[in-house]
């Protein structure tokens, strides 16, 4: 009891954001279902839970004081895997082509909290793993990764927007996923949009990571 007692004191300037923007979330999604009686939505729900894995792996990983390295490698790489699951909620806007006229203004505020909500999860878990990265590893592979890993989460955002895999399918369909991949770059300029989605939206969460690090890290460290 007294470790988690320790471990929520110390992770209270993460977990309050996100629990705060978690609640706000589902509170909206709430209230639409209560006044239209419609499921639509619902999805967001679980695209939301789906966002929370990769910041509770890296939060055990942080909270670990001693991990082997087979251990460390196996979590970072399903760590990995559902990392584009945070971010993800950015595409949802997508659905507002399918909103009554009168619930889109409510319907494009709930989404946009939702995908704020998944960022902020991408944000606190990525800023998790850079540390963990350059106490583990050599400082030059842990910026390469850190260089490369928004252009592989927006890679793997396309595989699931547009290309309509999951996280888990790399389990039950991983031949057909790697035909799929190998398709992409095999056939670079017939599948420009692809490449151009994932460098845009890799910029996109660059950028956005640049701007945590350099205004929220002292609040996050606080």
């Amino acid at each position: 009891m007294k470790t988690i007692k320790t471990f929520l004191f110390d992770r209270f300037n993460v977990l309050f954001p996100l629990f705060a923007l978690t609640v706000l979330s589902i509170l909206m999604l709430a209230i639409r279902l209560k006044i239209i009686h419609s499921f639509f939505f619902l999805f967001l729900a679980w695209n939301l839970f789906l966002a929370m894995v990769p910041i509770s792996i890296s939060s055990c990983l942080v909270a670990a004081k001693k991990i082997k390295k087979p251990k460390l490698y196996f979590l970072l790489v399903i760590w990995l895997l559902f990392l584009p699951n945070a971010p993800y909620l950015l595409t949802d806007f997508i659905h507002l082509r399918l909103s009554p006229l009168e619930w889109l203004g409510f319907d494009g505020l709930m989404i946009a909290i939702f995908a704020i909500t998944g960022i902020t999860y991408y944000l606190f878990s990525v800023q998790d793993i850079e540390g963990i990265l350059l106490k583990n590893f050599n400082h030059k592979i842990a910026k390469l990764v850190m260089a490369t890993l928004p252009f592989l989460v927006s890679f793997g955002i396309y595989l699931g927007r547009v290309l309509r895999w999951n996280s888990w399918d790399i389990l039950h369909n991983p031949l057909r996923i790697f035909i799929d991949v190998l398709a992409l770059f095999t056939n670079p300029f017939e599948n420009r949009g692809a490449w151009l989605f994932a460098t845009l939206l890799g910029l996109f969460l660059k950028l956005v990571y640049w701007g945590f690090k350099k205004y929220l890290f002292n609040y996050r460290k606080a």
